[in-house]
């Protein structure tokens, strides 16, 4: 049974009346602070619920008396974003890519929006920077496989490789062993001399009749595309053999399997999905990763 209601003579506090092991409950009120605060927030609740979307029903909520949302804010807000970026994209629109180049204010805007483009659908294969990787194209050197001018870089990424764009950039490259152009004995010589192309060393401490033999098949069945010094050809896509730049690999075994079974590569067309502007942007800034031509 509860104590009766008394005074503390301490303190001078009513006590609740409740009392264990001669301890003695104080009836100690909230502060005056911590009240007002608790109601000011049961009051900004109750603003809330009326002004922004909050009270669920049974098919929505309610709206709120100013009707905001997020998606509306959101697109108000790449609304105002366009708007303020409207003026550039319409110089950019009118001007040709050398200009664009030539002009300081659009080439840091095509820049910024150009890095912005590849970022999102660029480098999910050539990586940030255009670092490139294995079967992607590194894009921050100077080794272009279809040609590294502006006019070149456009067209690339408008019409992309080997899809089913019309002005798609095509060619294919024979697939020597599975199709039974040449024997696996016959591949690997080959493969040993495009090795010996860009690496003296190899040719050095390889077997010279093997790499011989590989000279005289290269003639006859790669020259035509990749020159008679694997010097490439852009206009085939071809690349150039006698660097140290490999798509696929240089190490004998990737060789073998790329004139085994070829490699042919595909790349989107980015003018079916991006507007006129923002390949124009893209452009400007793929060509400036690898210095262009």
């Amino acid at each position: 049974m509860p104590t009766k209601i008394e005074k503390d003579a301490v303190t001078g506090q009513e006590t609740t009346g409740h009392e264990w092991d001669g301890i003695k409950e104080l009836n100690t009120p909230l502060p005056r602070w911590w009240l007002y605060t608790f109601y000011a927030t049961i009051a900004f609740a109750a603003v809330y619920a009326v002004l922004y979307p909050s009270i669920p029903g049974f098919r929505s909520h309610s709206g709120g008396v100013l009707g905001y949302t997020q998606r509306t804010a959101l697109d108000r807000s790449v609304a105002d974003a366009a708007a303020a970026q409207k003026v550039f994209r319409d110089r950019i629109s009118a001007s040709s890519l050398a200009d664009v180049q030539k002009d300081p204010e659009l080439f840091g805007f095509a820049m910024t929006g150009g890095r912005a483009a590849f970022n999102e659908n660029c480098a999910a294969c050539h990586k940030a920077g255009g670092a490139g990787g294995k079967g992607f194209p590194n894009l921050a050197d100077d080794d272009w496989l279809w040609g590294g001018t502006l006019a070149d870089v456009s067209q690339t990424v408008t019409h992309g490789i080997r899809n089913t764009d019309p002005n798609s950039r095509q060619s294919m490259m024979p697939r020597f062993g599975a199709d039974g152009l040449l024997t696996a004995a016959q591949i690997g010589d080959v493969a040993d001399y495009v090795i010996s192309l860009s690496d003296r060393n190899a040719a050095a401490s390889g077997d010279a009749s093997a790499v011989g033999r590989g000279g005289k098949l290269f003639a006859d069945n790669c020259a035509s595309c990749h020159g008679a010094a694997g010097e490439g050809n852009r206009k085939v896509g071809a690349p150039r053999l006698n660097d140290k730049i490999w798509l696929y690999g240089g190490d004998k075994a990737s060789v073998v399997q790329t004139i085994t079974f070829a490699r042919n590569g595909s790349m989107p067309a980015w003018g079916e999905r991006l507007d006129p502007v923002t390949i124009k942007m893209l452009t400007v800034y793929v060509h400036a990763l690898g210095g262009g031509e």
